[in-house]
């Protein structure tokens, strides 16, 4: 018994010491939660995850078969992420994510039960779902990429600073208040909320290319040539002091003569000023048209043409009324289905102008959703590729829990990229753009590192395929496995018993560059078993699965 007693004295005095290291190595300042683990279902558990076509009743859209494929990806967002981080490191040009708001109330579920005020891990538990996947969002972005997450305020502190402590207080682009729901929300205690927000953040904000500005239709407007400023005096400013001479029907000069004959000097109800341009500038406005005088209460006023709008700085509030949640996110989607199914999108019009600014001035964007809902995100793209004829590409994720990745999520895209009819009965015209729908899949981690390797390299197809983004198949044989888009061909071989016929295979292919992919238990498998290929195209060599491992090492440390 006094050994017992003992041994659970030292077995508490253990846990004591290991609690006091963990508090000493906390950090002093920022945000600190109760690590709360996730469960996920059996089939997940000691598994890594891998992708599978989704059944062929869910069949690709193809609306050009030149153009890539825009991505679905069904399943929990963490193992979508694992499967991106490999195939996407560093690709992502954009982020948007529009998690669920911790409110509360049967929003959000954890660990399969609904989280409630009542639960006083409430916070601890969506700072641990969030925290986990924004790190690994974060090693997909380019070192140009950016993030933008929406929230409301019962979150917004903590995400803000959970940002910070990921991204860097330093790559901390902004912060947005949106108008998304103009009549208030009436269920609340005290305010009534019309707004949520959006916080901003780079990879690396030395990278970032975009100007944040919305680009505008031009208009041409007049403004007054007097500077209004209490200290734009001809003290002060004397170089901009002097007279200009008008004709009788408005025109401006610099010089008097019998045309330009009434003398007009920069004055307002202050006294005198100063014009805004010295006399060279003004001389090629006026030698452009921009610079005219009008008649006002009998006394001559200059005036400038300005032609505004080829630009508009995006402010830090969103109030317009294209924002607003109900009409352009709510009513579209009972446009799009003839029936409210899916609670809270977002508006189209916020998604496309925080695209818009966020990916400027980049070539082709990947735009990543992994928070897809009902997939505003993928049409948001969509209507904006039509729009400028760009080709931007999407990659969204999603669970299907409640069948919303199957019928509301995959459906839209399949709506809206085909054409669909109304409520009214009336054609909608599609806006093309190709998808290609995975799911996630699992494979048990087997004792045998090597059974482990065969294994995900069985499944590994479509984890290669959209890597390169190429899916159109070629069918060679059991082991060899070639696919291919517009640019590019992949070409996979899953026995190195066959490499001679490989090889071969390889040959032939010379019309544009190859991925080659071998399975190798070793991972300095030697591009020099390749050193016969025709030289006429780029190839690139990998051996698979060491990559893909060491990619899931770092996330589930197995």
């Amino acid at each position: 018994m006094a050994t017992q007693k003992y041994e659970e004295l030292l077995e508490t005095i253990k846990g004591l010491q290991e609690e006091n290291a963990r508090i000493k190595k906390q950090k002093k300042y920022g945000l600190v939660w109760e690590n709360k683990p996730e469960i996920f279902d059996e089939e997940s558990k000691n598994a890594l995850p891998v992708l599978i076509e989704k059944e062929k009743k869910f069949s690709d859209i193809i609306s050009d078969e030149k153009s890539d494929f825009n991505i679905l990806i069904e399943g929990d967002n963490y193992h979508s992420l694992s499967v991106l981080k490999y195939t996407h490191r560093n690709s992502v040009d954009v982020i948007y994510a529009d998690p669920p708001y911790n409110t509360g109330s049967t929003d959000w579920k954890y660990n399969n039960n609904y989280v409630d005020k009542e639960d006083s891990f409430r916070h601890s538990k969506w700072l641990s779902f969030m925290d986990k996947r924004l790190r690994i969002a974060k090693d997909l972005l380019k070192d140009s990429g950016m993030i933008c997450v929406a929230i409301d305020d019962y979150e917004i502190h903590t995400l803000g600073m959970l940002l910070a402590n990921i991204f860097g207080e330093e790559n901390k682009i902004g912060l947005l208040a949106i108008r998304h729901h103009p009549r208030g929300r009436t269920q609340s205690n005290f305010f009534s909320t019309t707004h949520e927000y959006a916080l901003f953040y780079a990879k690396d904000i030395s990278k970032v290319k975009s100007d944040f500005c919305f680009p505008t239709a031009e208009k041409e407007e007049v403004d007054s040539l007097i500077r209004s400023r209490e200290d734009a005096t001809p003290e002060t400013r004397p170089n901009l002091y002097y007279p200009l001479y008008v004709s009788d029907n408005g025109d401006v000069s610099i010089v008097k003569d019998k045309k330009y004959k009434y003398e007009i000097y920069p004055k307002n109800r202050n006294g005198d000023r100063v014009w805004k341009l010295v006399k060279d500038s003004l001389q090629e406005e006026i030698d452009e048209n921009l610079i005219f005088a009008k008649k006002s209460a009998g006394e001559w006023k200059i005036y400038r043409k300005i032609t505004r709008g080829s630009t508009n700085k995006a402010k830090t509030l969103w109030v317009d009324p294209s924002y607003d949640a109900n009409s352009h996110g709510t009513n579209l989607l009972k446009k799009i289905f003839k029936e409210n199914t899916f609670n809270f999108p977002k508006s189209i019009h916020t998604v496309k102008d925080i695209i818009t600014l966020l990916e400027k001035k980049i070539k082709n964007p990947i735009i990543l959703d992994f928070f897809a809902g009902s997939g505003t995100t993928g049409h948001a793209v969509l209507e904006l590729n039509k729009e400028d004829g760009g080709n931007r590409k999407f990659i969204l994720c999603t669970n299907n829990e409640s069948n919303i990745c199957e019928e509301v999520t995959y459906e839209r895209i399949k709506r809206v990229s085909q054409g669909y009819k109304n409520k009214k009965g009336e054609k909608v015209k599609g806006l093309g753009g190709n998808l290609k729908y995975l799911k996630t899949d699992f494979i048990k981690i087997d004792n045998s590192i090597d059974d482990l390797k065969e294994k995900i390299v069985e499944a590994s197809t479509q984890i290669l395929c959209l890597k390169e983004s190429t899916f159109i198949e070629n069918n060679i044989q059991e082991k060899i496995k070639i696919y291919e888009n517009s640019n590019q061909y992949t070409a996979i071989l899953f026995d190195t018993f066959y490499l001679k016929e490989f090889t071969e295979v390889l040959n032939k292919l010379t019309d544009k560059k190859v991925s080659v992919y071998v399975f190798a238990y070793d991972k300095n498998f030697s591009k020099e078993e390749f050193q016969n290929l025709s030289q006429a195209v780029e190839y690139t060599v990998e051996p698979i699965p060491e990559k893909l491992l060491e990619t899931y090492q770092e996330i589930f440390n197995f």
